[in-house]
């Protein structure tokens, strides 16, 4: 668990804890950086409405018992490569986005709801993943690309403390869409990887 100045950050122990945050990466405005996949966002805009508006301690007894059922599922370690973190805002307790890191290549990414966008929050957001990069994962260098034309992102990441580094002029989005990329890391020389 990681904590910044306005959000709490943790692995999803639940199946809502990815699927909130998956409703708020999907709408047009997020989905024109990030290019997502399809099957990866919640398509329906009323269901998106409904996850965005949930606290991650909310009371799901309102909805059906294959719904609920479905929300509560217990989510197993995947060994996919990408360690995942929710965030929640700590002021409501809303979902307010994730963060991904690629253990590979120590790529970031991340994304926040419709209601935590222009806040500042992008900053804080990127330094977890830095901190859950480099002082849990064990990784020196953590990158992140993003469009030069997304300026939110590109502030966000240089509040967060990562620079300017080389990188592929083009990058390819999991829609398929090739774009225009720059790239930032966050270098930090001590390390360390928890155990579990």
């Amino acid at each position: 668990m990681l904590r910044s100045e306005r959000l709490l950050f943790y692995t999803p122990l639940i199946a809502l804890d990815v699927i909130a945050p998956a409703a708020a990466r999907s709408d047009a405005e997020a989905q024109r950086w990030l290019g997502s996949r399809s099957d990866e966002l919640v398509q329906h805009e009323d269901t998106r409405e409904v996850l965005l508006s949930m606290r991650a301690d909310d009371d799901l007894s309102r909805f059906e018992a294959r719904d609920r059922l479905t929300m509560m599922r217990k989510l197993e370690k995947h060994s996919d490569g990408v360690v995942r973190l929710t965030a929640v805002h700590l002021a409501d307790g809303r979902y307010a986005g994730a963060t991904i890191t690629r253990l590979e290549s120590g790529e970031i990414g991340g994304w926040l709801a419709p209601g935590y966008r222009r806040q500042g929050l992008g900053a804080e957001l990127f330094r977890a993943a830095a901190q859950l990069g480099h002082r849990h994962l064990g990784l020196k260098v953590v990158r992140a690309g993003a469009e030069p034309t997304n300026t939110a992102s590109r502030g966000a990441l240089t509040t967060a403390g990562f620079t300017p580094a080389p990188g592929p002029a083009r990058f390819t989005l999991g829609d398929g869409r090739e774009v225009d990329t720059c790239w930032y890391e966050h270098v930090q020389d001590a390390t360390s990887h928890c155990r579990s």
